[in-house]
């Protein structure tokens, strides 16, 4: 890399102090250029920045030396006043001096190929960036620490000695070799997809704790939907009012329980319809809700006689039902529905939404439930899509390995290395060109 680069990489708008870093083979003379005398590495240090004779501001000066430095080169940080004009002014200045702008993620990127962090390490500095969570936090915390990387390293190095064994067999078939040395690779071949297997099987947890858990609430029009809503997340974030169909498409609220990001969604009442916005309404609210982690069907209390648990709502195992209004419904026929609910295995809890702290109870079961649901004793080995893939391709792979007893080991050995292969591209150790530009593209620009 001949160019260097720079962004701002504190947020754009009025603050205390703003943040200009800039990296590359430019980067001391630019320090001179600015600053004067160059500070020592590491050292911040008073400078008034001046360019062609005009006194830009007066800021701390960090330099930073390569390949002990975040990119791997030679780098560093202006941190000066956060109006608008002064970064202006710098950023003008930087590009007067022949620096570029830098592009999303191009920071992480050079250190990604400079060897300071793998992709998955780079894919958990964006996530810890966009984490709002504690949850999100911690787990993108410990994939930048490298926690997906050290159990990935561990199967490629399980891959590599099975590898070695199997080629070991094919290069030196008429050497004395202890019998059946390809068949020695087997059981770690086996250990190792029954570790895949639980990996794949907990895929969604990593991608729930980081684009958040997806409760639907759902039911009929005028149960009661949007003042749960509202209830929960403690704003009048939907509109209610006694009419019916009031709400007719999904609103979407982020809201966080027990440190975990949720999405809880209002959706439109679901009723058999010919006004043409409605029906478009009832099929998107149907579309969330077969696709959300939780539904919460809310069933109006004061009708709750009216339900029919063969012809009503169709429930399935792990939703909830919520009976509302039960200021105004009669206990004992709400008791009956509820005990035919929880006949069925089905969660049911009863509430009057709209009267102070009744949603209590809900919301500490949800909190209690979110946490069961994406807690768990080890780090996910998948946070996003891409790992998934990876993951499914590896299993592939090694299945059709583990399936070749009895035939050529060649095949066994190329089937090893392509799962070896497959893991590799998750933390970029083999990856393409492609791949590298749509991870970083999502990054904000100055990381």
């Amino acid at each position: 890399m001949t160019d260097t680069i720079f962004a701002l990489a504190t947020a754009a708008g009025r603050a205390a102090v703003a943040v200009v870093r800039i990296s590359g083979p430019a980067t001391l003379h630019v320090v001179s250029a600015l600053a004067g005398k160059v500070p020592p590495a590491r050292l911040a240090a008073l400078r008034r920045l001046k360019h062609r004779g005009i006194e830009l501001d007066e800021a701390l000066v960090l330099r930073f030396q390569g390949p002990a430095s975040y990119t791997g080169e030679d780098a560093a940080e202006f941190h000066v006043h956060g109006g608008r004009a002064v970064v202006d002014a710098l950023m003008l200045a930087l590009a007067d001096l022949g620096l570029r702008l830098a592009e999303p993620g191009e920071f992480t990127r050079r250190a990604f190929e400079n060897g300071k962090l793998d992709l998955a390490q780079a894919e958990g500095v964006a996530d810890l960036i966009d984490a709002e969570t504690e949850a999100q936090r911690r787990q993108a915390l410990g994939q930048v620490g490298g926690a997906l990387t050290r159990r990935y390293d561990r199967w490629r190095d399980l891959l590599v000695e099975s590898l070695a064994m199997l080629e070991a067999a094919v290069d030196f078939p008429d050497e004395d070799l202890p019998e059946a040395v390809a068949q020695r690779a087997r059981p770690g071949l086996v250990a190792l997809a029954s570790e895949i297997d639980a990996a794949l099987a907990d895929v969604s947890r990593g991608h729930r704790v980081r684009d958040g858990y997806r409760i639907a609430l759902v039911g009929a029009p005028n149960a009661g939907k949007s003042t749960v809503l509202n209830g929960l997340v403690e704003r009048e974030a939907a509109i209610v009012t006694a009419i019916a169909g009031t709400t007719r498409d999904i609103i979407e609220v982020p809201l966080e329980l027990g440190g975990y990001r949720v999405l809880l969604a209002d959706t439109a009442g679901l009723r058999d319809t010919d006004d043409v916005v409605e029906a478009e309404g009832v099929r998107r609210a149907r579309t969330w809700s077969s696709e959300a982690d939780l539904r919460l069907w809310i069933v109006d209390g004061f009708h709750v006689e009216q339900l029919d648990l063969d012809e009503g709502p169709v429930l399935s195992a792990g939703d909830w039902v919520v009976i509302n209004k039960m200021d105004i419904a009669d206990p004992a026929a709400a008791s009956l529905v509820a005990k035919g609910l929880r006949n069925r295995g089905l969660m049911v809890t009863t509430v009057s939404a709209r009267a102070p702290g009744e949603l209590d109870r809900l919301k500490a079961a949800l909190v209690d439930h979110v946490t069961e649901a994406l807690s768990g004793s080890e780090f996910p080995a998948a946070t996003r899509l891409r790992h998934a893939e990876r993951l499914r391709e590896a299993r592939a792979f090694l299945a059709r390995a583990l399936s070749s007893e009895g035939l050529e080991v060649e095949l066994a050995a190329e089937d090893v290395r392509l799962t070896a292969r497959a893991l590799g591209r998750i933390t970029g150790t083999i990856d393409a060109e492609d791949v590298l530009d749509r991870v970083f593209s999502s990054f904000c620009i100055g990381k």
